[in-house]
């Protein structure tokens, strides 16, 4: 575990010709906090599921522990994920999907139960999912990345939907898995939060790396905000609010 971590090297995706990812490298080490941060249609989605090998690349390599996902025997055991998008299955309670995941991972029925205490909802673990609010869907899709006690965790702005104290709660998640030694990388538009979270950060910005830096480099009179401001303003593709004031 204390060798996880997630490496792109000169990657590309190209949809109809059009870059969605280009020429990126960048590394997210074991032992820390990577946030993962860009403007809408950076390509930070395309680039974690090329990671998680859901999606090809056009070309470039993306591995974890070295190699590519498809490479390793477990890949349950080796990286755990939450995509903004990911969905759950309504019908199901909340024991019987992570049961029914564990199962597809030769992992002990136990492990399920543990992390529905760990998450907060063993109290409702045998109501259906679709009943759940989005805060409590969201701490059922990190339960389900936990089920592999994997070494590496991708998430996609996993506060989604969470109260105070369930951000609260993420945000220490996240420090102590990193603590022992896991590569955890974290996409998130929150900057505060990412201030708070991270121990370094990756900005991308069409596709491409914009910068690489620890939180600690940061000026004392500088926020993530104002560097993330900075580095994104030529990659910002949907701004609003700046059409010239003649214009209808």
């Amino acid at each position: 575990m204390l060798d996880s971590m997630i490496e792109t090297r000169r990657l590309q995706k190209r949809y109809r010709g059009i870059p969605a990812v280009d020429d990126l490298s960048f590394t997210a080490p074991a032992g820390q906090v990577t946030g993962f941060l860009g403007p809408n249609g950076a390509g930070k989605p395309t680039t974690m599921r090329i990671v998680l090998g859901l999606d090809r690349a056009s070309s470039g390599s993306a591995t974890i522990d070295g190699r590519p996902l498809r490479e390793h025997a477990a890949p349950q055991r080796v990286v755990g994920a939450v995509l903004e998008a990911g969905g759950t299955p309504a019908g199901m309670t909340a024991r019987a999907h992570l049961r029914w995941l564990a199962a597809a991972g030769r992992i002990p029925d136990t492990r399920a139960d543990d992390l529905l205490e760990e998450v907060g909802l063993a109290p409702v673990a045998t109501r259906r999912i679709g009943a759940f609010s989005l805060g409590m869907r969201q701490r059922l899709r990190i339960a389900a990345a936990l089920l592999g006690d994997p070494g590496t965790l991708i998430l996609d702005e996993p506060v989604n939907g969470l109260d105070p104290d369930g951000v609260r709660w993420v945000r220490h998640l996240t420090r102590r898995l990193a603590a022992e030694g896991r590569c955890v990388l974290v996409s998130s538009h929150l900057m505060a939060e990412m201030q708070q979270t991270a121990d370094r950060i990756a900005v991308i910005g069409a596709g491409r790396l914009l910068d690489q830096f620890d939180i600690g480099d940061l000026a004392d009179d500088t926020t993530l905000e104002d560097a993330y401001v900075r580095l994104t303003a030529d990659a910002v593709r949907y701004r609003a609010g700046e059409a010239d004031g003649n214009q209808r």
